[in-house]
């Protein structure tokens, strides 16, 4: 901590550069009157540091809560602190370019009304989506409501659509689940509560919604005129996202580095959960900009914190974040190459003086232990090569052991409380997690646990980790809560593939319940466009294959999963938006359907239900 430089002033400088107006209040409601955003609940921040947190976590929280319109150059504006994210207007000739709209539509709606309020009621000519993640394109309809979209080119880089929806279909729940304790989705905004995330304050909590794109970008130096906005691309596919881009505004002289590079160190693999991230070809594509475009550009934003201006400084932004991301994955591999393990090495890696003083690099959303350990999952997985871990009892069954070898959970209680005294709260941790779920009904260990989480995460400078830690002691103390984001918007189910409808059955298939059962239903999709489907469920598992073979999906004999020639017992003949319906339970009235109807529900008997508030620090 001593070593950081706090008298450096110049994000503040930055962060408060090009002011133009705020939003007040800064509360945003939804049409129901709820609150969805609440940025005031920060005001507190503009007091001197406390106890309850980490002054260089403080720091970075006071940054983010600026919120408002803010100019960057000439012709372009951010709206910053009305969501995690920024959304970026472009001026053209006619109307203007929406870069990212934020993750609910109201927040994106109040967004542009500060924008107009101050710049004129001019229209959405183009939109962009940087990449792929729910907080840049959720609050598509805020901007382009329902209707006005038509001769609107949307922007993205290929693959977006895919990638978008896809997150949340094979694991969205669980990541959901998890992305509660992420952002302290239940904590109160207090000095000893909630503080921000680092990469921004929190999330929205209004309507996602999505709006397809109507435009790929497809390759690097693929250029477009937006509404007379001259636009340069650069792809970089399995950086922050599957799907990202950047892209340089020459006319401005202006590079938007949308989440590639921000003003802390990102993650490798996100605390919510998501595949593992490339580090090694985060910091090319990052060499690769500043190759292609540090020359051109005197300033740099991104979707996420405040710009950088001047050439030389946006130079060596674009040099200190690519050096990050190379040394993480070269010296965990170098350590793990020497027969280090993922937890080893987080403990033993070290950045270099010159990236441990830089603020922007500092460990506010990823971390450096917890990125780490995900360049080691990368590349050698969950397993460690000990033959101890390689079939260890699960955390319940472990932990029941372990407090009958230490001599019963008040024992271990006690024992943990003289850790935490004497300095180690880590493990007092540990010790009293396998008391909870040894016994989750024992009041004194969900008491200390909560008291040791609470003490952990006011010490950390992560966001995130604070978050997990503090919603976990909030769990112990309370229980286990939902969600109340809403992404069940039709827009989003109806950009996913007919293929991943089907995918977010066979993931909800439980499999022994379905291992005696047998059948074959065929999907003929007429529109919008033609497909031909044929579901198989087979010893527990439901599968499913596109074909154009008439007797594979007509009724006629067909070959299944099992190799053998069965008819199909059920053909649903409809479109999409029916389909969808089908899923959601309404029915089969106006289906053009032949066989046994019988068959859908008894397919629909085996799938489970999610669990949106399943326990995470309890068994």
């Amino acid at each position: 901590m001593s070593n950081l430089p706090f008298d450096d002033t110049t994000d503040f400088a930055n962060a408060d550069r090009g002011f133009v107006t705020a939003l007040e209040p800064a509360v945003i409601t939804a049409d129901d009157g709820r609150v969805i955003w609440d940025n005031d609940g920060y005001a507190f921040l503009d007091a001197e540091c406390p106890e309850t947190a980490h002054p260089s976590l403080w720091r970075q929280a006071q940054l983010c809560a600026r919120q408002g319109l803010y100019e960057v150059t000439e012709g372009i504006y951010q709206v910053r602190g009305l969501d995690l994210s920024n959304m970026t207007v472009v001026e053209g000739e006619r109307g203007i370019v929406v870069i990212d709209p934020l993750l609910s539509a109201e927040t994106a709606a109040a967004a542009l009304a500060l924008y107009r309020g101050h710049r004129g009621d001019r229209p959405v000519t183009a939109l962009i989506y940087t990449h792929s993640h729910a907080d840049h394109f959720g609050g598509a309809r805020g901007v382009l409501p329902r209707g006005t979209e038509d001769g609107v080119p949307i922007l993205a880089p290929a693959g977006f659509l895919e990638h978008a929806v896809s997150e949340n279909v094979y694991a969205g729940n669980a990541m959901t689940r998890r992305a509660m304790y992420m952002y302290g989705d239940r904590l109160a905004k207090a000095p000893d509560g909630q503080i921000g995330a680092g990469l921004g304050m929190t999330t929205s909590t209004g309507t996602m919604t999505l709006i397809p794109p109507t435009v790929d970008i497809t390759h690097t130096g693929q250029e477009e005129v937006l509404d007379g906005v001259r636009i340069v691309f650069q792809l970089t596919p399995g950086t922050e996202a599957p799907a990202e881009m950047n892209f340089l505004f020459p006319d401005h002289r202006a590079l938007c580095l949308a989440e590639n590079a921000t003003h802390n160190m990102h993650n490798i693999l996100t605390l919510r959960g998501a595949v593992v991230r490339d580090a090694r070809v985060w910091s090319r594509y990052l060499d690769e900009a500043a190759d292609l475009f540090g020359d051109a550009a005197d300033v740099a934003f991104a979707s996420h914190h405040w710009p950088t201006w001047g050439r030389e400084n946006v130079r060596d932004f674009l040099a200190t974040q690519r050096d990050l991301y190379a040394y993480l994955h070269d010296q965990t591999l170098r350590l793990l190459n020497a027969g280090l393990t993922g937890p080893e090495i987080a403990e033993a890696i070290e950045l270099p003086p010159a990236l441990e003083k830089c603020w922007h690099i500092r460990g506010y959303y990823g971390s450096l232990s917890h990125n780490v350990k995900a360049v080691y999952q990368r590349y050698l997985g969950w397993f460690d090569g000990n033959p101890a871990h390689l079939w260890e009892h699960p955390p319940v069954e472990s932990a029941e052991r372990y407090v009958e070898c230490m001599g019963g959970a008040d024992a271990v209680v006690a024992k943990a409380r003289d850790y935490a005294e004497a300095g180690d709260p880590r493990f007092a941790a540990t010790l009293l997690n396998h008391v909870v779920f040894a016994d989750a009904s024992h009041a004194a260990a969900r008491s200390e646990l909560a008291g040791v989480y609470r003490r952990l995460g006011r010490g950390a400078e992560n966001g995130t980790w604070r978050n997990f830690y503090l919603m976990g002691a909030k769990e112990l103390d309370e229980g286990a809560g939902t969600t109340v984001l809403d992404a069940a918007n039709p827009e989003m189910a109806m950009a996913l593939t007919v293929e991943q409808l089907i995918d977010s059955l066979a993931v909800r298939v439980d499999g022994p319940r379905a291992w005696d059962k047998e059948l074959v239903i065929d999907l003929v999709v007429t529109a919008p466009a033609r497909s031909r489907h044929r579901l198989t469920l087979h010893n527990g598992a439901l599968t499913h294959r596109s074909t154009d073979r008439a007797d594979q999906v007509d009724g006629v004999d067909g070959v299944d999963r099992a190799g053998s020639r069965v008819p199909a017992g059920l053909t649903l003949t409809l479109t999409k938006p029916q389909l969808l319906s089908v899923l959601a339970g309404g029915g089969l009235d106006g289906i053009e359907q032949s066989g046994d109807a019988s068959l859908l529900g008894d397919l629909f008997a085996v799938l489970a239900e999610p669990d949106k508030s399943f326990p995470i620090v309890t068994p």
